[in-house]
């Protein structure tokens, strides 16, 4: 329905007539990938078994188990 480079309406128009957002127009998911995906799994467990874990607890976890993770935790 939105055609870039339309001589007679902008993008912002065109997605206005549509009541779309710019942003949801240009958005591109990303891809995840394998390690990624691996990673997220171990957070899932590792919630399941100790909820009341936070960020930092939750890193240092992740990085006895080999992974580089930030370790800034919340708030700096």
């Amino acid at each position: 329905m939105i055609r870039p480079g339309h001589p007679a309406l902008s993008m912002a128009r065109q997605c206005a007539l549509t009541a779309l957002s710019r942003s949801s127009f240009y958005y591109r998911p990303v891809n995840d990938n394998a390690s990624d995906l691996a990673l997220m799994e171990l957070i899932d467990w590792q919630f399941l078994e100790t909820p009341c874990y936070g960020s930092r607890r939750m890193t240092a976890v992740l990085r006895r188990a080999g992974h580089a993770v930030n370790g800034s935790g919340c708030g700096g």
